[in-house]
C-alpha cells in the first residue's frame, strides 16, 4: 500500500496535512520536527528549495516535486494557480516549460492581502480571487481548472499560447468552452485579459489531442483556408472506420497531420505511411506539418495550398469518403460527451490518445 506524505495546510484551521503523492516531499524547515540540523545543511545531505526550505539531497527534482517546493512557500491563504495547478490536476501535457525547454516558473495566487517575496522558480500573482476558487487536491492549494486555464490564457505571451492552454486543459476534460464563457461572464468581468480570452472563445476546441494540434490548425485558418475538423474519424462510403487525422476538412477533401521527432522513425512512421496510404485510396489530399514548421510556417502553407489545389481537381467519382458516424460509433469530440463515458468506456475509448 502506498503511503501518502504530509502536504499543505488545509484551507481553513489546522488540521492533518495528509495527501501528497508517493515520491513527493514536502519541504521543511531547520527548526521543524524532523527537519534537517544546521550540519545536515552545510553537508550537502539536503539541498535549499527556496527561502529556509529544505528537502534531503537525493530527492529528485521532478515536474511535480518542483510544484510542491513552490507550494511550500505560500502564505496561509493562497494557491498554485496557472500550468502548475491544472498539471497538479492531472493535466498531464501541461510540461512546465517554455518552447525552448527552459522551465516556466510555478504561478502562486496569494491574494491582495498577502506578500511574497520574489524568489527564483516562482511567479506571485496578488489578484483577488473570486470565493471557492481555492481547493486542496492531493495534499496542495489550487485553484480551480477555470480560474488556472483563464490565468494561463490572459497571461500567455501570444494568442496561440493561449489557445493551446485551454486545448490542452480540455483535452483532460477540466473545462468546456461553454464552462469558460459562463465563468468569464460571472467571475472575470473586467480583469486583464480578458477581452483576449472573449475574442478567442469561437476559435477554441474541445478535441486537440497535443499541443501541435491547435497550433497547426491556426495556422491552416490564418491561411484564409476553412476551418477544419479536429481528429475527426474518417470513414469508407460503407461505414468502414478508415483512420483520424489531425484536421480535416470534409468538404474539401483536405486532411493535416502533424509530424514530431517521434513520427520520423520506426513502427510511428511505417503506421503514418499505411494511413497516408489509405487516405490516399479515398480520394483524400494530405499535407503534414513538421517540427521545423514551428519556427518558420511559410512552408506549411505553401504545401497547403497545394493541397488544396490537388483537391480541387480531383473528378466527384473519387470521393469515397465518409464522415458521417455509423450508429455503433460512440462520439467523444467534447468535453461534456467525455465527461459522460463510464470508466471502461474511457480506458477503450480514448486509451489510443498520444500519452503527454
Amino acid at each position: 500500500m502506498e503511503e501518502y506524505g504530509v502536504g499543505a495546510w488545509p484551507l481553513q484551521g489546522f488540521g492533518p496535512r495528509e495527501g501528497l503523492p508517493p515520491g513527493t516531499v514536502w519541504p521543511s524547515r531547520r527548526e521543524d520536527e524532523g527537519g534537517p540540523t544546521e550540519w545536515q545543511t552545510r553537508s550537502g545531505a539536503f539541498r535549499r528549495t527556496s527561502r529556509g526550505l529544505w528537502v534531503a539531497a537525493e530527492v529528485q527534482r521532478t515536474l511535480e516535486q518542483r510544484i510542491v517546493e513552490a507550494a511550500a512557500c505560500l502564505p496561509s491563504y493562497g494557491a498554485v494557480t496557472g500550468w502548475a495547478a491544472l498539471r497538479w490536476q492531472r493535466a498531464m501535457w501541461f510540461q512546465g516549460s517554455w518552447p525552448d525547454q527552459t522551465p516556466r516558473p510555478v504561478a502562486l495566487a496569494v491574494g491582495d492581502q498577502h506578500a511574497l517575496r520574489p524568489q527564483l522558480g516562482l511567479q506571485v500573482s496578488q489578484e483577488i480571487l473570486p470565493p471557492g476558487t481555492i481547493r486542496r487536491v492531493r495534499g496542495l492549494r489550487v485553484t480551480s481548472a477555470l480560474w488556472s486555464v483563464a490565468y494561463e490564457m490572459r497571461k500567455a505571451p501570444s494568442e496561440e499560447a493561449a489557445v493551446v492552454a485551454f486545448e490542452l486543459a480540455a483535452l483532460h476534460d477540466l473545462v468546456s468552452i461553454a464552462e469558460l464563457a459562463a465563468y468569464v461572464d460571472t467571475a472575470l468581468w473586467v480583469r486583464q485579459g480578458v477581452p483576449r480570452i472573449r475574442a478567442l472563445l469561437p476559435h477554441l476546441d474541445e478535441n486537440s489531442w497535443s499541443p501541435t494540434e491547435p497550433i497547426m490548425r491556426r495556422t491552416w485558418c490564418l491561411s484564409h483556408h476553412p476551418r477544419p475538423l479536429t481528429n475527426h474519424p474518417v470513414f469508407t462510403r460503407d461505414g468502414r472506420f478508415v483512420g483520424t487525422p489531425d484536421l480535416l476538412d470534409p468538404d474539401a477533401g483536405v486532411y493535416g497531420m502533424y509530424d514530431g521527432a517521434l513520427h520520423l522513425a520506426g513502427k510511428a512512421r511505417q503506421k503514418d505511411v499505411v494511413k497516408e496510404a489509405a487516405y490516399r485510396a479515398l480520394g483524400l489530399e494530405g499535407v503534414t506539418m513538421m517540427a521545423g514548421d514551428l519556427a518558420d510556417r511559410e512552408p506549411f502553407v505553401a504545401r497547403l495550398r497545394e493541397a488544396y489545389t490537388r483537391a480541387a481537381h480531383r473528378p466527384p467519382e473519387r470521393r469515397r469518403w465518409s464522415t458521417e458516424l455509423p450508429h455503433w460509433w460512440i462520439p467523444t469530440f467534447t468535453v461534456e460527451q467525455r465527461r459522460r463515458l463510464s470508466p471502461e468506456q474511457r480506458v477503450r475509448l480514448l486509451g489510443y490518445r498520444p500519452a503527454a
